[in-house]
C-alpha cells in the first residue's frame, strides 16, 4: 500500500478520533476508583481493583490480539475492538441496577479487552500513514488527542459521579445514562470504521528487520530489562494518575475540589508531549529524555511523600510530566537489534501494560496495612531508579 499527504489526512483524522476514545475511557478510571470506593465503602486495595480489572486485559489479550487481527484484518479488528468496548460499557447498566461491584469489574475487563485489540490494530497506522521520518511527531499528536480526551473525561464524569450527595443504589444509578450513551457512541464508531475507506495494513507496510544475532528472544538483555522498565513505568503512571483523587481527599480537600486533580496529571503529560514535539531529537535525544524523565520521577515522588497538602498533590500530579516521554523513549531501546523477534518483542511489551494492574494494587495494599496513603507512594521511587538504570546502563547490554 502506498500513501501520500493528501490521501492520509482522512485516515489520520479517524485514528486521532480513536486515540481520543482511548484516552476518554482509560482516564475515567481515576473517577471510578473514587466513585466505587464511596458507593461500596471499599478500602484502598479493593477500590484499586478497578485498575487491575482494566489493565490485566492487556496481559491476557496482547498475543491473542495478533491472532484475531491475522484473521479479521486491521480495520475490521478495530471495529471488533469497539464492539467489545460497547459490551463492557453496557454491562455497567445491570451492574448498577444490581449494585454488583464484581459485574462492574467484569465490565471494565471487557472494555480493556476491546481496547487492547483496538490499540494493537490502530497503532501501526500511525507509523505507515505518512513519511517514516515524521512518525514520532504523529505519535506525539495522537498522545495529545489521548490526554485532551482524558482531561474532558475528568470534568464530565467527575461532575456527574463525584458531586452528587446521593448514596448507595441511587448513587450507582448515576452511571446508567452516561454509560448507555457511551455504548451507543461505541457501536456507531464500530459501524463507521467497518464501512470507512481506511486502508488495510499489509504485512509489507510494517517494516521488520529479519536478521537476528541470537536464537531466543530472551537472549537480548535490552529487551528483558526493557520489559521490566515498561512494567514499572506503566505501574507508576497509573498510580500517579488514578490515586490522586482519593489522595487529595485524604489530604483534606473536598471531593468537589479533588475530582479534577487527575487533570493536573494530564496537563503535565500534555506539557511533556509538547516538549517531545519541539525538542526531540533536534535538541534532546530520546535516551537523554528518558534519563531526565526518570530523575524527575524520583524527585517528584520524594516531594509527594515529604510535603503535605496541595504541594504534595502537585508533586504527584507533576509525575505526569515525568512519565510523558517514557513510552516513546523506552520502545526503540527495548526492541533495538531484535531482528526476527521484533514482532514478539513488541507483543511482550504490550503485555507489560499489566504493570498498571498490579502495582496500583500493591500501593493500595501497603496503604491499607500502614494506614497512610502518602507514605505508600514510596514504592514508586525504586521503580524510577530502575528506569534510570535502564536508560543509562541497562539498554546498552548486548549479552548476559
Amino acid at each position: 500500500m502506498t500513501t501520500n499527504s493528501k490521501s492520509t489526512n482522512g485516515p489520520l483524522m479517524m485514528i486521532g478520533i480513536l486515540f481520543f476514545v482511548f484516552g476518554f475511557i482509560t482516564w475515567v478510571n481515576s473517577v471510578l476508583i473514587a466513585f466505587f470506593k464511596d458507593a461500596f465503602q471499599l478500602n484502598n486495595f479493593d477500590s484499586l481493583l478497578v485498575t487491575f480489572a482494566f489493565f490485566i486485559s492487556y496481559f491476557v489479550m496482547a498475543i491473542p490480539s495478533s491472532w484475531v487481527l491475522a484473521k479479521t484484518g486491521f480495520k475490521k479488528g478495530m471495529s471488533l475492538g469497539l464492539l467489545f468496548m460497547a459490551i463492557g460499557t453496557l454491562l455497567f447498566i445491570p451492574a448498577a441496577k444490581m449494585a454488583n461491584y464484581t459485574m462492574f469489574l467484569f465490565g471494565l475487563f471487557v472494555i480493556g479487552t476491546g481496547l487492547a485489540l483496538l490499540q494493537t490494530a490502530s497503532n501501526p497506522y500511525v507509523t505507515i500513514l505518512g513519511p517514516s521520518e515524521s512518525a514520532a511527531k504523529r505519535i506525539s499528536v495522537m498522545g495529545i488527542c489521548n490526554k485532551v480526551a482524558g482531561i474532558l473525561s475528568q470534568f464530565i464524569f467527575g461532575g456527574l459521579f463525584l458531586s452528587t450527595g446521593l448514596i448507595g443504589n441511587e448513587k450507582l444509578n448515576t452511571v446508567i445514562t452516561p454509560y448507555g450513551i457511551m455504548t451507543v457512541i461505541l457501536i456507531a464508531l464500530a459501524i463507521w470504521v467497518w464501512f470507512s475507506s481506511l486502508p488495510e495494513v499489509d504485512a509489507e507496510d510494517v517494516k521488520q528487520d529479519h536478521d537476528a544475532v541470537n536464537d531466543s528472544v530472551w537472549s537480548y538483555p535490552n529487551l528483558v530489562l526493557g520489559l521490566i522498565a515498561f512494567f514499572l513505568y506503566v505501574g507508576v503512571e497509573v498510580i500517579a494518575g488514578d490515586t490522586i483523587i482519593n489522595y487529595g481527599v485524604s489530604q483534606g480537600f473536598d471531593k468537589d475540589v479533588a475530582k479534577i486533580f487527575t487533570t493536573y496529571t494530564l496537563y503535565g503529560m500534555l506539557a511533556g508531549y509538547i516538549v517531545g514535539i519541539l525538542f526531540i531529537p533536534k535538541y534532546l535525544s530520546q535516551q537523554k529524555a528518558l534519563n531526565y524523565s526518570a530523575i524527575l520521577g524520583i524527585l517528584f515522588s520524594i516531594g509527594a511523600i515529604v510535603f503535605t497538602g496541595f504541594t504534595s498533590v502537585l508533586c504527584l500530579a507533576l509525575l505526569g510530566l515525568a512519565n510523558a516521554l517514557m513510552w516513546p523513549a523506552l520502545w526503540p531501546l527495548a526492541i533495538q537489534g531484535l531482528g526476527k523477534f521484533t514482532k514478539l518483542g513488541s507483543a511482550l511489551i504490550i503485555m507489560m501494560i499489566s504493570g498498571g494492574a498490579l502495582l496500583p494494587l500493591l500501593y493500595g495494599k501497603i496503604a491499607d496495612q500502614i494506614g497512610d496513603t502518602q507514605k505508600a507512594y514510596i514504592i514508586m521511587i525504586p521503580c524510577y531508579i530502575f528506569i534510570y538504570f535502564y536508560a543509562t546502563i541497562g539498554h546498552k547490554k548486548s549479552s548476559w
